[in-house]
């Protein structure tokens, strides 16, 4: 049995979907019935419950040999890191109670740092809450900047006929679809192939600058000329609470950037096989950005 948090999600719906695939025996998680239905409905087993609650998760974890784990982004709460610590004590004390032996973690690049990335602090604080749990082998992904995150880019383009961003126009860095960590999950899930505690960062297929990922994304949405323009962190600061999130969150991302051209998301790892993943921006930029953009500005 293989237990899915956060199943409905991101990384961890495609994990779970690709394990269904393999026709592995699954259990998912999560705080709504209905929305576990997609997974039920080819054999999974359902887990209702609170990712905040210890007793809870000892419970979903049961007779597991494996747990993916992951912290939901909520970054619409005003008490985002408190949120996040009590869902990793959350999973350190189910962990240990369960007994599970192999976890494979959602951390982040970076999250070798204990202070100085905004919410990726948090995803540090649970790695080492979860090394000191006798028994467990860990896995801990630290994966790139999800290529997800230009979605928050599209009124700034609407606007602005520009990609807004906090980088340097010039300045690769690795990027990544969030599909592609779930399959990576999945695979590292079934095989179960690690042990101790040990790091694998995925950086994407390559590096990319932000003025490429302009003309990538204008490209796929047909703004050819699209440009990219950095902006201030005091104005994308209040651009973050304009779009609705709470100061204390909107803060704690304005670090995560400043963090990032300070150099504290520098990958660790060279390029290799292991770490590169198969989707590419302009995949992304024509499957899942443009069709979300378009569909804004119908709405508008």
């Amino acid at each position: 049995m293989i237990v899915i948090t956060g199943a409905t999600g991101n990384t961890g719906s495609a994990a779970a979907e690709a394990l269904l695939a393999k026709g592995e025996k699954i259990r998912v998680v999560g705080r709504d019935a209905a929305k576990l239905e997609r997974f039920t409905s080819k054999g999974a087993e359902a887990f209702v419950g609170d990712v905040e609650n210890g007793d809870e998760m000892a419970r979903a974890f049961e007779g597991a040999e494996a747990v993916y784990l992951m912290i939901p982004a909520a970054l619409q709460r005003d008490d985002f890191r408190a949120y996040q610590g009590r869902i990793s004590d959350a999973f350190a004390a189910a962990a240990s109670a369960s007994g599970v032996k192999y976890a494979v973690v959602l951390s982040s690049i970076g999250a070798q740092h204990a202070a100085g990335t905004g919410p990726v602090v948090g995803l540090h604080e649970m790695e080492e809450k979860l090394k000191r749990i006798a028994g467990l082998n860990a896995l801990y992904l630290r994966p790139a900047w999800f290529m997800e995150n230009f979605m928050m880019s599209i009124e700034g383009i609407r606007m602005m006929n520009a990609l807004p961003g906090a980088a340097p126009a010039e300045a690769p860095q690795p990027t990544i679809a969030t599909k592609d960590i779930g399959h990576y999950a999945a695979k590292r899930l079934a095989s179960r192939n690690f042990s101790g505690h040990s790091t694998q960062e995925l950086l994407g297929p390559r590096d990319i600058t932000m003025k490429e990922a302009a003309s990538t994304i204008g490209h796929a949405i047909g703004r050819p000329n699209l440009a990219y323009v950095q902006l201030p962190l005091i104005v994308l600061e209040s651009a973050l609470t304009g779009m609705g999130l709470p100061k204390s969150s909107a803060a704690l991302v304005i670090e995560l950037w400043k963090g990032g051209n300070e150099g504290l998301l520098t990958p660790q790892e060279a390029r290799s096989a292991e770490n590169t993943t198969p989707t590419t921006l302009e995949q992304f930029a024509e499957e899942t950005f443009a069709p979300q953009y378009q569909r804004r500005a119908a709405g508008a």
